[in-house]
This record gives C-alpha cells, sequence and structure tokens, in this order.
C-alpha cells in the first residue's frame, strides 16, 4: 500500500489576516526584504454574496513569509499595489483572480501563470492541486475553495489553506518554466500570460437573463417576459442585500412561476421554490415582478430566441451548413495530429471557438495572409498562429463537397 504524502504546513506557522494600516505596513516591510517573484492569489464568496469581489488576498516572497491581506477591511490598498507592479507574479488560472484583484486596484506588470503553462506542457491535469503533487511530489489539502470567505474570523484551517495556496507556486514555478525552456515553450508562454494579463473586461451579456438554467421549457413570450422580470427583480435585490441570487431565489423557482404565472400573491407563495424562508422574505417583489410583466403589451413581450451572429454550437452544424461542417471535420482530423506533436490537447493548441468561427464564416479571401489575420483578429496567438495557420488555409481551400469528407 502506497503511503500517501503528508500535507505541507505553512513555512512560518498559520498567518494572521492583516486587518490595519500598520499590519500593512507591517506586511510591505517583510515583503521588501524578500526576494524573487511574489506568489499571489484571491479568495471570493461568489456562492454566499453578490459578484466576485475579493475578500481575501494573499501573497507570498521567498524570505518574507506570507501574508493574508483583507481588501475590505482595507480598501485602499495603493502602497500594495505600488509595491506589486514592478514584480513578476505567480498565480494559478490568473483569468479567476485577476478581475477581482483588478476591481480593488491591484495590477501585474509581469505574470507566470501556472496552470496555462501546465497545459502548454499536456498535463492531463492543472488544478493546483494535482500539478503540486505531479511535479513537487506535496500534497496540498483542498476543500474551501468554494467557501464563504467574507465570514471573519477565518477559521485556522482556511487560514493555512490560503496560505499553501501561494507558498508552493514559486517552486511550482521554477519546475515549470524549466521544462517550458527545455521543450521550446517559453516563447508560448509568455505570449499566453501577456494575453491573459491584458485581457479586456469581459463585455456586458446581452439580456443576460436568457441564461436561466430551464429557460428552453418556456415556449411563450409571455412565460419568458414573466422569467425575465423575476430575474431582474432578483438580480436588483441581491446586489442591494449583497448575497448571491441563487441563495435568495433558484431558477427552478423561476421557471416554475413563469410556466404556469400564479394568479396571486398567495397562489405564488405555494409555487414550488417559493416556499423557503429567503423566498417568503420578499414576496412582494417576486409577485410585482409577476404584474409588471403581465402588464406588458405584446409588441413588448421578448422574442422566443435571442437573435445571435455567433456560430451555433457544432452539433447543429450538419443540418444547418453542411460545408462549414465538413470544414470543420476536415479541420479536427490536421489538426489533431499537429496537437499530438507538441503533447497538448487540440483545444490547447486552438480554442474550440476561434475554430468554430473561423470556419463557420471564412474570410473573403482564403489565401495564408488572409487566414492568419483572421486568426488573430480573433485572438488567436502568434504561437498558435504559426502551428495551425497553413493546415487551416488548405482545409478552407479544400472541396467543401461533404460526399468528399471521409
Amino acid at each position: 500500500m502506497t503511503d500517501q504524502p503528508v500535507a505541507r504546513e505553512p513555512l512560518l506557522g498559520i498567518p494572521d489576516v492583516v486587518d490595519t494600516p500598520g499590519q500593512l505596513t507591517e506586511a510591505l516591510a517583510s515583503l521588501a526584504q524578500g526576494h524573487g517573484p511574489v506568489g499571489i492569489d484571491a479568495e471570493r464568496a461568489s456562492g454566499f454574496r453578490y459578484g466576485q469581489r475579493a475578500y481575501l488576498i494573499q501573497v507570498y516572497r521567498r524570505d518574507a513569509g506570507t501574508w493574508l491581506i483583507d481588501p475590505i477591511a482595507l480598501p485602499d490598498l495603493s502602497r500594495l499595489a505600488e509595491f506589486l507592479a514592478p514584480l513578476e507574479w505567480i498565480v494559478h488560472a490568473a483569468s479567476q483572480d485577476l478581475p477581482c484583484l483588478a476591481e480593488v486596484g491591484v495590477r501585474p506588470t509581469q505574470i507566470f501563470d501556472t496552470e496555462l503553462a501546465g497545459r502548454l506542457l499536456g498535463r492531463e491535469r492543472v488544478s493546483l492541486g494535482h500539478l503540486v503533487a505531479s511535479e513537487l511530489g506535496d500534497h496540498l489539502e483542498k476543500g474551501h475553495g468554494a467557501a464563504d470567505w467574507s465570514v471573519r474570523p477565518l477559521p485556522d484551517s482556511w487560514r493555512r489553506y490560503a496560505a499553501l495556496d501561494v507558498e508552493v507556486l514559486p517552486d511550482l514555478r521554477d519546475h515549470l518554466a524549466v521544462e517550458l525552456e527545455s521543450t521550446g515553450k517559453l516563447d508560448w508562454a509568455l505570449q499566453e500570460f501577456d494575453a491573459v494579463m491584458n485581457a479586456p473586461p469581459a463585455p456586458a451579456r446581452i439580456q443576460p437573463w436568457r441564461r436561466t438554467t430551464g429557460l428552453h421549457r418556456l415556449r411563450h413570450r409571455r412565460s419568458l417576459a414573466v422569467a425575465a422580470s423575476l430575474w431582474h427583480a432578483r438580480e436588483e435585490l441581491a446586489e442591494r442585500i449583497d448575497t448571491s441570487p441563487g441563495r435568495i431565489l433558484n431558477d427552478s423557482a423561476i421557471i416554475e412561476a413563469a410556466a404556469a404565472p400564479p394568479t396571486s400573491a398567495e397562489a405564488l407563495g405555494a409555487v414550488k421554490g417559493f416556499t423557503t424562508a429567503a423566498a417568503r422574505r420578499h414576496r412582494k417583489i417576486w409577485w410585482d415582478a409577476i404584474c409588471q410583466a403581465n402588464e406588458l403589451a405584446e409588441a413588448q413581450l421578448p422574442a422566443t430566441k435571442l437573435v445571435s451572429t455567433d456560430p451555433p454550437p457544432a452539433r447543429g452544424w450538419p443540418g444547418r451548413n453542411a460545408a462549414a461542417a465538413t470544414r470543420l471535420q476536415r479541420a479536427k482530423a490536421t489538426l489533431s495530429p499537429i496537437a499530438e506533436s507538441v503533447h497538448m490537447p487540440l483545444e490547447n493548441l486552438l480554442s474550440p471557438d476561434a475554430l468554430r468561427r473561423l470556419l463557420w464564416v471564412p474570410p473573403a479571401e482564403t489565401t495564408l495572409a488572409a487566414v492568419q489575420q483572421r486568426l488573430l483578429d480573433l485572438g488567436v496567438r502568434p504561437w498558435q498562429c504559426d502551428l495551425t495557420a497553413v493546415a487551416l488555409t488548405e482545409v478552407l481551400n479544400t472541396s467543401e463537397d461533404p460526399a468528399v469528407a471521409d
């Protein structure tokens, strides 16, 4: 029987939370005495609170220890931001943490993303725990990532978890960087890091209520109006009381009320999902939302489907655009050996979204230069373009007759 590796403990014990200006001064002085890049992480409370706000920021630097900083108690983090700006940040899954750090004014100028590095190196599992185990032979106790990090005081086990998540990053970074260099992928990684660091904020969703789980059950425009009205009422309330929307009223309750709208506030209280204490507390809000939807004129009702210029899911291509379906089949067959040659999954060689957009509506000209430019416009990195553009140009210039495809 193989012994399980012993879980790591924080190097200097479980750190306290920095929540006063004086403690922040101490933290910055200690970090200034350290050396090398800094491991950075952030913890949120998205399943409990509204939005993606950071409730804890972890910073580790060699010879300086780990510091757990409370951005709620310390809303002015300009000194921390100024100190961190010139340093390389080591992060894991930067796209998840950088937005909430930017929200409190803390932004990097150089990063090393250990998750992206693992993907480029073809690792099958790229969670922090799996990479630490496979690359460093250490064991991280997980289990608090989805906790309510807004609570205070933070339990010892949570602070241990938070400290270890950043203390392992420098060693993991160094290990992965050596392999990136030896496999000729370091420049690819730098392009990926730069892209995620400079990615613009995600655009606001058009009619975000359409993402309500179970919306496909609603066939009538009036039902959709009820669902939209309830969704917006829930969103406004959630933001006002700083609570995750799903903790106030779940999606299934919205769909139940929209599918068969009740005729009174009392009847609404009996609808499945509206019987919880949280839902009952705000029954007037829900009933008002339903009434507002029922008062809409026919011309004001939402369309049954949102018109989109985006490519549909690939499974529907054969019936809607047989030529595009053939191109996609050929492209995957052509790109798969390229992905295998660089030891990574096809989706890491070229994002499925970029591939679908290129093939659904090809550029007017299908020269190599035109295909390269289209790929770059779609956000494909130069290294990916170098590996795939020639093959994709050949696909676009091959007969689109579905009968030709194997």
